[in-house]
């Protein structure tokens, strides 16, 4: 993250980092708001708690920081403080740089490590925490779309609210990771109209850029609507092509246009499906 320089002193002034940490499992990478990062989104049957840290106005060294775990974690029982203390004032490049030092030094993974030294919710936490956004995402989705612990909203979440050049990064890492591709996770674990627009979102791509056609946005309006209120029943099909094929921007002025045209929230008439519509369709990516 680039530092803040404060005008008065001359002197870089810390960065905040907002983190949302799940009780089962933090699930969104982070994207920057001003000098803030924040996860958004909630995940299925979990409750979630805020906590502000404060990473360094100058980079750590991360060789330093790897000794320094690695004496928290020897001993009897780990230094569980310090090991926070350490990964969660730093950001995703410091975090490898770490990783790549702790292997380098000590022949060993931190990731196994934290593993083993640490248990429950905090070990959940932190082992998510070190890894890149790519590699959170597929952690999670592998666990919400396994039969033990399945949970069809998290993963809904997750594939609606990255950006096409995200989903793809992703699946190469799902597959790295597990051996498997998402695709085939999917269609086993969801099915219907849902699986339908998890497996669309996930194989179309779509534009990522801000410009908008507004005669398309008014023709997409129209056949939402006749797809859905103006129709006995509603044609998910629709539905589906439209979210799934046209951009975030496309969509936002979908939405406002329906709203402009038949005095009526598009979101809301998303409630008349029979599976979960992803709210995440009226949040922006990564939001």
């Amino acid at each position: 993250l680039p530092e803040k320089t404060s005008k008065k002193e001359g002197k870089p002034e810390s960065v905040t980092v907002r983190l949302q940490f799940h009780s089962l499992l933090p699930y969104q990478p982070y994207r920057i708001q001003s000098n803030r990062i924040a996860g958004g989104g909630s995940a299925h049957r979990t409750r979630s708690a805020m906590a502000s840290l404060t990473l360094p106005p100058a980079p750590p060294n991360p060789r330093q920081d790897a000794i320094d775990l690695h004496k928290a974690f020897k001993g009897f029982g780990c230094d569980s403080t310090t090991v926070s203390n350490i990964l969660s004032h730093r950001d995703s490049m410091q975090r490898g740089y770490i990783q790549q030092e702790y292997k380098t030094m000590y022949s060993e993974e931190l990731s196994h490590r934290i593993s083993s030294e640490l248990s429950g919710n905090h070990k959940k936490a932190l082992s998510l925490w070190i890894l890149d956004p790519a590699g959170r995402d597929a952690t999670v989705l592998k666990e919400a779309l396994s039969a033990e612990s399945l949970d069809l909203k998290a993963a809904t979440d997750i594939i609606c609210s990255r950006t096409p050049s995200q989903l793809q990064i992703m699946k190469q890492t799902y597959y790295a990771k597990f051996g498997t591709y998402l695709e085939h996770d999917i269609s086993q674990q969801a099915s219907g109209d849902h699986q339908k627009i998890l497996l669309a979102y996930v194989g179309i791509p779509r534009y990522e850029g801000p410009e908008v056609d507004p005669t398309i946005v008014t023709h997409d309006a129209k056949d939402l609507y006749k797809a859905g209120e103006k129709k006995l029943g509603t044609d998910e099909k629709t539905f589906i092509r439209i979210f799934t094929e046209r951009s975030w921007a496309h969509m936002a002025a979908v939405a406002s246009a329906y709203r402009h045209m038949y005095d009526r929230s598009l979101q809301k008439v998303t409630l008349l499906f029979s599976f979960p519509f992803p709210h995440t369709f009226w949040c922006s990516p990564g939001a």
